[in-house]
């Protein structure tokens, strides 16, 4: 067991709409409620993962008020889990701020994980094992620790870390001095990230101690310094929440990356050597649901004549399929999405329209 590990909390947040996963997710059942993959919700396997690494009762979910009672009921009754709600989204420099307050206020000594409920990931031993090593650095050291991912492909969706020289070794693991942060590149750039064998996707996990992010908002953040300071030193988790009810309207929205990580010197970079997904969209889920004979992903009941690469899902009727190619067709209470596969990222759009009519409410 690792002594770092004694005063170890995890930061699990899981405030996202989920948009792009509509119609099966909706406001109140948004993408990380919802057992996409792995027969699971996505949130449970989140706190799942981390057994054996951190108590469940220094597990906190950051998510927005309405899902709170939602992913209560999930975690079952009695579970030591914490979970906050925000009034309102505020990005990820306040979501992480409140939770830091909440985990300071029980232990300003922690160390802390900051971890996403949508994240597929696989590798479960590497993954622990990342994650203890690093904690472990953030007990000793004041650094701002990120999981960047190995990339599996010159990726253009998602953003990437630079890493410059080798800062420390622990076990198999290389922790890099961070050079840069970049924004999602375009196709040739990210062949080149790759080639260079320096770039790692930036997964938005992370680690630190309560200290060192302290100290790097009171640096670049002052105004969530000060937040900080007064909602961890509320009465009790009543008071917290009725904190964060007053404050958060108030705040900037911005996120961590913009507010602290581009500006920190401090920052080290770990290269995830585990499998990670952050399953964006339905065409992601492909690779996590079960194939059938005919060439598609099929989550539910489905009867295919001559149709091959669709993602379906329906839950709880048949869906038939006829001479259709590269579809994804999605039965939800009250909703059929039939949409191209190579289209997948308008669906957003979509909801953004449904939304500006007034009898949509009951399918949003």
């Amino acid at each position: 067991d690792m002594t770092g590990l004694h005063h170890a909390h995890a930061l699990i947040m899981a405030g996202g709409k989920g948009e792009r996963f509509w119609p099966l997710s909706t406001e109140t059942r948004p993408k990380q409620l919802l057992a996409l993959a792995g027969g699971k919700p996505l949130i449970l396997q989140a706190v799942d993962r981390l057994a054996g690494l951190i108590p469940p009762e220094r597990i906190l979910i950051v998510t927005n008020r309405a899902l709170v009672a939602p992913v209560c009921e999930l975690l079952g009754e009695g579970s030591p889990v914490g979970v906050l709600g925000e009034p309102v989204g505020r990005d990820t420099a306040a979501a992480i701020a409140a939770g830091t307050a909440w985990i300071r206020r029980r232990d300003p000594t922690a160390t802390m994980c900051v971890l996403t409920a949508d994240h597929v990931i696989g590798d479960l031993p590497v993954f622990r094992d990342t994650l203890a090593r690093g904690l472990e650095l953030c007990a000793e050291h004041d650094i701002l620790m990120t999981i960047g991912i190995a990339p599996a492909a010159p990726s253009s969706a998602y953003g990437y870390i630079e890493a410059g020289d080798s800062w420390k070794k622990s076990g198999d693991l290389e922790f890099f001095r961070v050079r840069r942060f970049v924004e999602k590149p375009d196709d040739e750039t990210a062949k080149t990230y790759l080639s260079s064998g320096r770039y790692a996707w930036n997964s938005g996990m992370f680690a630190w101690s309560v200290r060192s992010i302290c100290t790097a908002f009171r640096e670049f953040r002052p105004e969530l310094a000060d937040k900080i300071e007064a909602w961890s030193a509320c009465a009790d988790d009543h008071a917290f929440q009725a904190a964060l009810e007053r404050d958060f309207p108030g705040l900037q929205k911005i996120s961590i990356d913009y507010a602290i990580m581009e500006k920190a010197r401090n920052i080290v970079v770990c290269k995830g050597r585990f499998s990670w997904d952050d399953v964006g969209s339905w065409p992601a889920l492909e690779a996590h649901l079960t194939r059938d004979g005919t060439g598609n992903a099929v989550s539910g009941d489905l009867v295919a004549e001559n149709s091959s690469g669709n993602i379906v899902v329906s839950e709880g009727r048949l869906t038939a399929l006829v001479g259709v190619q590269n579809l994804v067709v999605v039965q939800a209470p009250g909703v059929t999405l039939v949409c191209a596969k190579d289209r997948a990222q308008e669906i957003k759009a979509l909801v953004t329209r449904l939304r500006a009519q007034d009898n949509r409410n009951s399918i949003l």
